[in-house]
């Protein structure tokens, strides 16, 4: 049984942890703190969890008692793992950040795009990015595990197959992206209010989002070299669900595109790639650690369109975070994220 503690559990990605790892058979939260909700049963502020966390409450992050644990999660915002991931490692503790603390391997690009020093520079070269479908093998062991973003996993699996095979135009890639207000977290802004965004679509960040470096960093090293990606995010009124739809032009008219994602993902568990002239759906993966895909030749020319859906707070974030743990720890990589979408 894997012991597990988990930093900062009242956040969405917190409780989406604890929601799958109540199904998970070889693991066991055993801590999971809060400081500003210390003492709280977990069961008092996440009804749902009723019955499967009884006795559990949240208690003030000790290095001593996350130490002990057998992998530690942060779901915490950005610089919070930097002060405590080091102490953990040195305590033979593995640690997986949901936060973009690791992602970057380069810490001055990090600083620019978060706004303040990177806080442990000195573990980048440790860090595994943990994206399965690219990383499997480093990641059974990795000590520390920097779990992708919403939107570069998202984005990132629905280009590989392309610059993988040598027959996109690199510099050319356009990345047209939408989420869902849970994306932006369970903290108070005015923009994720309900009155704000229900009933409204509209671009952000267009200038420059911080996932921009992390999905171009993933793509260099899939193509090999450099890439030129315009990145658009946008937010849509619905709690959880990425659309990402992807454009890029090859230079090979002759590939069967289908046949060459078909063949990639062939042997991943929550990778799907949809039936030729599919247009999958947000609500089909709602819940579910799945990435759904459909590729298109419109017209039959020379650009491709690729649609790629997640659950942000699942494939995108919570999910992935437990598939790497099951990669870690040996396991059967679906233990815990088996269960389907949930519809409508």
């Amino acid at each position: 049984m894997v012991k597990v503690g988990i930093v900062g559990g009242t956040g969405y990605t917190g409780v989406e942890l604890l929601r799958l790892l109540a199904q998970h058979p070889q693991a066991e939260v055993v801590v999971i703190t809060s400081r500003s909700e210390a003492g709280l049963p977990v069961a008092d502020m996440y009804p749902n969890l009723r019955g499967h966390y009884d006795g559990l409450a949240f208690s003030v992050p000790d290095v001593q008692t996350l130490g002990a644990c057998d992998v530690v999660f942060f779901a915490t915002p950005h610089g919070v793992a930097h002060a405590l991931a080091g102490e953990l490692l040195a305590a033979g503790t593995r640690v997986i950040d949901l936060s973009a603390d690791f992602r970057l391997q380069d810490s001055d690009e990090w600083a620019k795009w978060y706004g303040q020093p990177h806080g442990a520079p000195e573990l980048l070269k440790d860090a595994v990015y943990g994206l399965p479908e690219v990383n499997r093998e480093q990641i059974k062991t990795a000590r520390l595990i920097a779990v992708p973003g919403c939107y570069p996993t998202a984005t990132q699996l629905g280009f590989l197959p392309l610059l993988e095979a040598g027959i996109a135009d690199n510099g050319r890639l356009i990345a047209d992206c939408k989420s869902g207000v849970s994306g932006a977290g369970r903290g108070l802004s005015i923009g994720s209010l309900y009155s704000e965004a229900n009933e409204s679509f509209k671009a952000y960040a267009v200038k420059g989002h911080r996932h921009l470096p992390e999905i171009t960093q993933g793509l260099r090293r899939a193509a090999g070299g450099d890439v030129g990606l315009t990145f658009v995010p946008h937010l849509v009124p619905m709690i959880r669900g990425i659309h990402s739809t992807l454009y890029a032009t090859v230079t090979d008219t002759s590939v069967d595109l289908q046949a060459l994602f078909e063949k990639r993902y062939a042997d991943e568990p929550f990778v799907d790639v949809m039936p030729a002239g599919s247009h999958p759906e947000t609500r089909s993966v709602r819940g579910a650690n799945v990435c759904r895909i459909a590729v298109h030749r419109p017209q039959g020319g020379d650009l491709v369109v690729v649609l790629s859906v997640i659950d942000n707070l699942v494939k995108g974030a919570s999910g992935q975070a437990v598939q790497n743990m099951n990669i870690m720890f040996g396991l059967d990589e679906r233990l815990g994220l088996s269960h389907a979408g949930m519809m409508p």
